[in-house]
């Protein structure tokens, strides 16, 4: 059976919506000195790349709407296989100036904008 295209879609802006959750009122010097706090951001990081790289599989045209795309697929891969060197700045940077569009784009494609 195969799977609902927009299923990876929720999944993508759920995790969108808990980094939102576990950053609001944090900095990133929180987020270098909180190991939960890094862990669990990290983590929805990863949700959302995967997500995204099932999606953009069962649906390209779609998925070539989201900004940035392949470099939110990155992520996740940087995320995962280069876990040591991951700068804490940088997902702190995505955090505040990215996620906000993403989480955006993707409540619109679902349709709860």
């Amino acid at each position: 059976m195969e799977r609902d295209p927009k299923a990876f879609l929720w999944h993508a802006r759920d995790a969108a919506e808990l980094i939102a959750q576990f950053t609001a009122g944090k900095s990133a010097a929180d987020l270098g000195h909180d190991a939960i706090l890094r862990s669990a951001v990290e983590r929805q990081f990863e949700i959302i790349g995967e997500a995204l790289s099932q999606f953009a599989k069962l649906d390209p045209a779609t998925a070539a709407k989201i900004t940035d795309l392949r470099d939110i697929i990155a992520f996740r891969n940087i995320l995962i296989h280069g876990y040591a060197v991951i700068d804490n700045e940088r997902v702190w940077r995505i955090v505040q100036e990215d996620l906000p569009r993403l989480r955006t784009e993707l409540s619109e494609m679902l349709g709860k904008a």
